[in-house]
């Protein structure tokens, strides 16, 4: 009997080009061709450029610099506050365009996803042609341009997706991957962030091929089975499959992080802002039914430098007081010493149904704790009614019953749920949304 050859996959990755300038340049054509950055609010103290348009990529203006220094490499430059409702219509616009050609559609952000249509194409080779399709239609039904990576995995898609822009198609094969990528930088390559490429190029592993190629067991004793991760999927040998949108909706993280108007230089500080989080975040996992075993701060300095810690509960919660114990006791071993920060956040994951029944617990008052979730029930209930400053907590306020500075506006900052599949984390914050498609050359903010 014959065996049969198993098919290769098809994966592609379509990355909206200068998603939130394109959007922008969608309401304003005037801008097209001028310098456009997007730009969050420097009274804010969010004065950093979100998105740059092509004509502003001219000018070496970077994701991330404050907008004086933008200014300062391009004077003429336009600068537009973000607006998220439009960019996640569009996003699901895109995501509808992409629907139609297989339902494996698995969301990076708002302007990235990767698709799998194995079931479409018998090569790699061929599922170019349904990338410049739907590279086409993108523009013609809703006015973004793509960059559209093919290859056989998913890493080898993602990559492909940053060789051409704006507005192109790249393919990897097995048999192009010495050629086209290996001798690419390591830090091309996705999960290879500047902390990581650091600790490889300690190693002389420089390039995507010094990864492939490299002793495991020096990958290992340096950098743990992240190391040997790493080197799968340089090596091609990435098998993570892409996941479908119906199974993309389950959320597995829920946490809130925000820049305060004031640099954050002591203790004082520091639980001031996080009461504020650990609030935000309680409630809602109460509002989503879930309890959470793993909480998980964040925080960057004012040289933008951001580090996490994390730890495990030995019992899953929902309650404030428990995530702020978790959250203060990690800042106080991971960051303590290392003042002033500019941001910082909270996370909570390894998420679980509230009414799945938990072993009690001797060193827990269960009692007090269930008059505590009461209370903060209760307290959720007004604010649901009433608005979030019908109950303010007492150490938030100064001596004279003045919430402190900032604190009201901390909350509703930037929220975010992390649905899907989490072995890729290329952002903070993945959003899935589906919208309405939007014909190109009309639609309202």
């Amino acid at each position: 009997m014959f065996g049969v050859k198993k098919m290769e996959r098809v994966i592609l990755h379509a990355d909206a080009n200068s998603f939130y300038a394109s959007v922008e340049c969608y309401y304003h054509p005037e801008y097209k061709d001028r310098p456009l950055a997007v730009c969050g609010d420097p009274e804010a103290r969010h004065g950093i450029v979100l998105a740059k348009n092509q004509a502003a990529k001219r000018f070496h203006i970077q994701t991330g610099e404050a907008v004086w220094q933008a200014r300062q490499k391009c004077p003429e430059l336009v600068v537009m506050p973000p607006h998220f409702d439009a960019y996640q219509q569009f996003s699901g616009a895109l995501q509808s365009l992409y629907g139609e050609y297989t339902h494996r559609v698995e969301a990076l952000g708002l302007d990235e996803c990767w698709l799998d249509v194995s079931g479409m194409s018998c090569s790699v080779r061929e599922g170019q042609h349904i990338a410049d399709e739907i590279r086409m239609r993108a523009i013609r039904e809703i006015g973004i341009t793509l960059s559209v990576g093919v290859s056989f995995n998913k890493t080898f898609a993602k990559l492909g997706s940053d060789l051409k822009k704006p507005n192109g198609t790249t393919v990897i094969t097995r048999r192009d991957m010495p050629y086209t990528v290996w001798p690419l930088p390591a830090s091309d390559m996705l999960m290879v962030g500047p902390h990581t490429m650091q600790k490889l190029r300690a190693m002389g592993v420089l390039t995507i091929g010094d990864l492939a190629c490299c002793d495991p067991r020096v990958l290992q004793r340096r950098m743990g089975k992240c190391g040997l991760l790493l080197q799968e999927l340089a090596a091609g040998r990435d098998i993570t499959p892409v996941t479908e949108t119906a199974a993309a909706d389950e959320i597995k993280s829920i946490g809130n992080s925000t820049t305060p108007p004031f640099d954050i230089v002591h203790l004082d500080d520091a639980r001031q802002v996080f009461y504020v989080l650990a609030e935000s975040v309680s409630a809602r996992l109460r509002a989503a039914g879930f309890r959470a075993k793993c909480i998980s701060v964040s925080a960057r300095t004012t040289e933008l430098v951001t580090a996490s810690h994390q730890c495990t509960l030995s019992r899953s919660t929902d309650m404030t007081h428990e995530i702020m114990d978790a959250v203060m006791r990690l800042f106080a071993e991971r960051f303590g010493g290392h003042f002033p920060y500019r941001s910082v956040g909270i996370s909570t994951s390894q998420l679980m149904d509230s009414r799945t029944p938990e072993q009690v617990s001797l060193f827990f008052n269960e009692e007090q704790r269930a008059k505590r979730l009461r209370l903060e029930e209760t307290i959720d209930t007004l604010r649901g009614h009433y608005g979030k400053g019908i109950v303010v907590r007492g150490s938030l306020m100064d001596e004279k019953g003045v919430q402190l500075r900032g604190a009201e506006q901390q909350e509703e900052e930037n929220r975010h749920e992390i649905p899907g599949d989490n072995k890729f984390k290329g952002v903070t914050s993945i959003l899935v949304h589906n919208g309405a498609r939007l014909p190109s050359g009309k639609g309202k903010r």
